[in-house]
């Protein structure tokens, strides 16, 4: 008999739907709550999985719960596996009383706590079997929190990386000019969302420190009035290039010579790194969530204390004197990816746990 799964959830990226078909591939009966107007909808349907049109707009919405319900109740299923905080706290609701196993995705560490209520209606909730953690890191926060007595079962929390497909990487780099960019520029890009905790401040820093032909390129939404008077007032303003929300960010990255996450906290498994490292783009990350789990400290990029603009200048000195040494690292974080990160093995991974709790 397959086994029936519930996947939850309201854009699930690039990654996580090659997951689904994957499983749907590998004999997995599996159905996707998924908008019919999102595109992956159309996605799924081309690859044969099944997608309910069941929309989530509050942590409880009432008629979502009620559908979910329906759903589970009809299809029978043995796993609801739901993969963002809405999908968590409505899930939970839906499928009270019902024998069916429950599995959540875990993208980020921290922002659970045992004196947050909304904690203990998500992830916290002992009605949880298991919870996939795209990094060690965030397992080990899980096991770590305190106090002590109130931890969940050792074996909820589990960890499986979220893998690629290098054919996915073979786009032709983005032409930098179009962003302001001189042609023979030493380029370092960052992509990502403007928050404290990515750690951008500490980038302007580190290339305040660095030659005068080294160039910043911030991909994503990073408008924020105080990123704006930071660079303004940075004697470096004049190499700080911000290309906005950009559709061709993994281009970009390719076109780079390096790729910087200075993040602070939390980070997951941030797919931004990948996509530079599968483009053989080498990588400054900081010790930072699971960012060590991806960048192998002097192989394939290198690893430096968070909140220390100087340490990341140091690290992108290094590669910028050495054009040998750049060639080296990126060729390893290409092959980093695809032997270590691979979607193949996300699937295998998680068809693995749902026989275990079946």
């Amino acid at each position: 008999m397959a086994i029936r799964s519930l996947c939850v959830t309201e854009a699930a990226d690039r990654p996580t739907v090659a997951s689904f078909i994957g499983m749907h591939e590998a004999g997995i009966d599996i159905t996707v709550v998924c908008p019919a107007d999102h595109p992956n909808h159309e996605t799924l349907r081309d690859a044969g999985v099944p997608t309910v049109d069941i929309r989530l707009p509050r942590n409880f919405d009432k008629q979502g719960i009620a559908a979910l319900r329906d759903e589970l109740v009809r299809g029978r299923y043995h796993i609801m596996h739901t993969f963002n905080n809405k999908a968590v706290s409505n899930g939970l609701r839906a499928c009270k009383g019902l024998p069916v196993k429950i599995v959540c995705y875990r993208g980020i560490v921290g922002a659970v706590g045992f004196l947050d209520p909304m904690s203990w209606m998500r992830y916290l909730n002992p009605r949880i079997d298991r919870i996939v953690c795209v990094a060690d890191a965030i397992r080990r926060y899980f096991l770590e929190m305190q106090p002590a007595f109130l931890r969940m079962p050792a074996d909820r929390p589990v960890t499986i990386h979220k893998g690629h497909k290098l054919e996915w990487y073979a786009s032709e780099p983005a032409r930098l000019s179009d962003h302001g960019i001189p042609d023979a520029a030493f380029v370092v890009a960052c992509t990502a969302n403007y928050r404290p905790r990515k750690g951008i401040d500490y980038l302007v820093d580190a290339i305040e420190e660095l030659p005068d032909d080294v160039h910043l390129l911030l991909i994503g939404r990073m408008d924020a009035a105080k990123l704006t008077k930071r660079i303004a007032r940075s004697p470096a303003r004049e190499r700080i290039h911000r290309a906005g929300f950009v559709t061709n960010a993994p281009e970009l990255a390719a076109a780079s010579d390096v790729f910087c996450m200075p993040s602070t906290k939390r980070e997951g498994l941030a797919r931004a790194v990948i996509e530079a490292m599968a483009y053989r783009v080498p990588a400054v990350v900081t010790d930072a969530g699971g960012s060590p789990e991806l960048v192998v400290d002097g192989e394939c990029g290198y690893v430096v204390p968070p909140r220390d603009g100087h340490a990341i200048a140091a690290a992108i000195d290094k590669l910028y004197r050495d054009d040998d040494l750049r060639a080296r690292m990126g060729k390893a974080a290409r092959e980093r990816i695809a032997t270590a990160f691979r979607n193949e093995d996300t699937v295998r991974k998680t068809i693995d746990l749902y026989e275990e709790l079946v």
